[in-house]
C-alpha cells in the first residue's frame, strides 16, 4: 500500500464521517431535541437550574 492508497482511503472515510454528521443532525427523529437545544439561550438562568434539579 502506498501514499496514494492510504490518502484516498482517508479522503473516503473522512467524507463518510462528514455524511454521517448530516445524516444525524438532519434527521426528523433529532429536530425536537434541537429545537429545544436552540431555546436554551432565551430562557432565564433559574429556569435552567430548576429543569436540571427535576
Amino acid at each position: 500500500m502506498d501514499i496514494t492508497t492510504l490518502r484516498m482511503a482517508t479522503t473516503v472515510a473522512c467524507f463518510l464521517a462528514f455524511i454521517g454528521v448530516l445524516v444525524w443532525a438532519f434527521a426528523p427523529r433529532n429536530a425536537r431535541r434541537f429545537d429545544e437545544d436552540a431555546m436554551l439561550v432565551f430562557e432565564p438562568e433559574h429556569a435552567r437550574i430548576e429543569e436540571r434539579r427535576s
